[in-house]
């Protein structure tokens, strides 16, 4: 049973039911089933007194059963009820419909019991316990227990009994795949030792060597995938772009300065275009930092040396904002700028395809639009994606496929840590802006509870309607679908409208109308003709209304940090104050850390460091979309000191086998194209 890649169904004792529900869990091979580790473990090893039980506790107690009561309180309910005593006092354990119990376990029988404690004054009861005669070897007391991410009626005790009876097949090998001088270097245990100790630990000892095996190996597999992706693609000849005098004469023709930052990562990009390397460049920035007009002046740079460009932004509103801008800014500098979305008529979009192709359009900005196969590029040069972390690797790869070894530049607004940044995107060189150009405002933000949610409405949204000024107010995130987020957003306006604002004019955004809607809402908005935007997270990225200074977002605890600072980002873009409400509902110590943290700080960088430490690097970006193995227990925050050293690792082994065809590093080969999966042929291993 070596063939790690076997169909989960033919592993000796699961079949076809077991593996159907496995499936579910994103389980389909033997070694996605031993690789599914653990999110978090019950140490119950803690034996305890009855005693010492306090109410809440998890606890294991050693008692003698001294009475077994079942009754039948109502049609359909058992309810066993057992009295255990040890020498420091008496417990009650409690039983639903689990007849069993009485049939099993008898007066005078020693028992090992776990559970969770609820007591009142003196009267001590296990709920939903776990009951098991004493034994040398027992099943779940007394051990530390896994706890497994579970879904799709899949129980904690069926995952554990599948892999343990995994585990204990002789035939069972897992196969070490790390060259030996690492594992001595960093004195590390085998993969076979891991694996059977991350699932069962014996000790805590155990399981703390087990778990840094497994920590540094999914960095060292992420950094080397990430370099040798990186060295792939810097090997490639690209386009030899060269600066053009016009280029100076556009910056110049702008109605603003170009701040430090821009003007750094303007000649960082510019440099890497006179390059005959391809360029792949990410330039991030906080929320109205000015990417755009960098974007912008790139791409002019591109159509001055005769190739064409093209921005991909992750929604229509913000595709549209990117093309106004463009437009208004290159109309006097013959450049012919054109959008592709998907609401476009059949006809339209076959006229934009048409141009494109024949070079009559020098800059196409779209949606994911662009990457359709029909499009084709007459002399792509430059390639632009916006808010990088919504598209996958292979998304902006297939984009850049429609040019011959284009330029690539991504873009982002969600601030990360550099250290993090290197990790997540280390095929690409960093240019940061981390300077706000002159005139914006400092947003004044204050979180509340839903309780002071009429005094939001009645006092400050009214205050601000009446100086002339506008409000947006976000819908609460509801994640099942786009449709329920329609709804959602059309019942708050209903209930906008009736309780609080029958006087005003309030408009309402979301994901599910037509474009021709959006946009006809959005100019309203902006030319005043609105006093309040209701909305869902479309508003997220790129709407710009100057005149908006009062922010308020329902139901705040739902979304990340770093989301709701770009919300907050729409405001704060013109002369006039502006504040940013929270309104939350939930009672939690995370909530109210997540609150202090946005109340405290107009600081990216800050509140995105923190939203990854709440939240985790899988969850905030979606480890998966990012084409990136998943860090399943390495956590990137946690543990540093392991990333740093297995970083310093990857680099040495990349310096010495750039693409490991040293004999002792193709099983580590191997297993890199395997974790990279889909990203695999992109990163240029083979």
């Amino acid at each position: 049973m070596s063939d790690l890649k076997k169909d989960i169904q033919f592993v000796k004792g699961i079949g076809p039911k077991k593996a159907y529900k496995l499936n579910k869990l994103g389980i389909f091979t033997l070694k996605d089933l031993l690789y599914y580790f653990p999110r978090q473990y019950e140490d119950r090893n803690n034996l305890k007194k009855i005693v010492e039980l306090k109410n809440e506790d998890k606890a294991t107690i050693k008692a003698l059963i001294v009475g077994v009561t079942t009754s039948n309180p109502r049609k359909g309910m058992t309810l066993t009820k057992v009295d255990v005593k040890d020498e420091t006092g008496y417990a009650k354990l409690v039983f639903f419909n689990q007849p069993y119990i009485s049939n099993t376990f008898k007066n005078g029988d020693t028992v090992l019991v776990f559970g969770k404690v609820k007591k009142e004054f003196k009267n001590i009861e296990f709920r939903s316990c776990e009951i098991e005669h004493l034994s040398n070897s027992p099943k779940n007391a007394c051990k530390i227990m896994p706890i497994y991410p579970l879904t799709f009626g899949v129980t904690n005790k069926e995952i554990i009994s599948i892999i343990k009876s995994v585990l204990l097949n002789k035939e069972l090998t897992i196969k070490e795949y790390l060259p030996k001088d690492i594992i001595d270097k960093y004195k590390l245990c085998s993969i076979d030792y891991a694996i059977r100790n991350i699932h069962s630990p014996s000790n805590k000892e155990s399981f703390k060597i087990a778990l840094y095996r497994i920590i540094f190996e999914e960095f060292l597999i992420l950094q080397l995938g990430l370099f040798m992706f990186k060295n792939g693609v810097t090997e490639v000849e690209g386009i030899k772009f060269e600066e053009n005098e016009k280029l100076k004469d556009i910056i110049n023709s702008l109605p603003f300065k170009l701040t430090k930052a821009q003007n750094r990562a303007l000649n960082e990009i510019i440099e890497d275009m006179k390059s005959s390397k391809v360029m792949n460049r990410l330039v991030q920035g906080d929320v109205g930092s000015g990417k755009t007009v960098v974007a912008l002046l790139s791409l002019a740079n591109c159509v001055l040396n005769g190739y064409q460009g093209a921005l991909m932004a992750p929604t229509e509103i913000l595709a549209e904002q990117h093309y106004i801008s463009l437009t208004e800014t290159l109309r006097g500098f013959g450049m012919n700028v054109e959008l592709l979305v998907g609401s476009l008529t059949k006809k339209q979009k076959e006229r934009v395809l048409e141009r494109v192709k024949n070079k009559e359009i020098d800059i196409l900005i779209g949606t994911h639009a662009l990457i359709e196969d029909k499009v084709e590029f007459g002399r792509l040069g430059l390639v632009i994606t916006d808010e990088q972390h919504r598209f996958g690797v292979r998304q902006r790869g297939k984009l850049s496929d429609k040019g011959n070894n284009p330029d690539v530049l991504v873009m982002t607004a969600t601030p990360i840590p550099r250290t993090l940044a290197l990790i997540l995107y280390g095929d690409l060189d960093i240019s940061i802006i981390d300077e706000l150009p002159p005139g914006r405002q400092p947003i004044d933000t204050i979180a509340v509870s839903k309780d002071k949610r009429d005094r939001a409405y009645n006092n400050l949204v009214r205050s601000e309607v009446e100086k002339g000024r506008q409000v947006y107010i976000v819908c609460p995130l509801v994640e099942e679908s786009e449709s329920i987020e329609a709804k959602a957003a059309v019942e708050l306006v209903d209930e906008l409208k009736q309780e609080y604002f029958s006087d005003l004019r309030v408009g309402l955004l979301h994901g599910k109308m037509k474009a021709s809607e959006k946009e006809s809402i959005m100019k309203s908005f902006k030319n005043k003709d609105l006093d309040i935007l209701v909305s869902t997270t479309v508003i997220e990225v790129g709407v710009n209304v100057p005149n908006a200074t009062l922010m308020i977002i329902e139901n705040a605890e739902r979304f990340g940090l770093a989301q709701l600072h770009q919300l907050r980002g729409r405001v704060g873009r013109g002369k006039h104050k502006s504040y940013c409400i929270l309104i939350y509902a939930s009672k939690s110590e995370v909530c109210r850390q997540r609150m202090s943290i946005m109340e405290e700080t107009n600081d990216g960088f800050k509140i995105s460091e923190k939203d990854l430490e709440i939240r985790g690097p899988g969850e905030f970006f979606g480890t998966r979309q990012h084409g990136l193995p998943e860090l399943r227990i390495a956590n990137i925050f946690k543990h540093m000191k392991i990333l740093k050293i297995a970083q310093q690792e990857a680099r040495y082994i990349i310096g010495e086998d750039l693409k490991l065809q040293k004999f002792e590093n193709k099983l580590l080969k191997n297993e890199v194209i395997d974790k990279f999966e889909h990203v695999a042929r992109e990163i240029s291993l083979n």
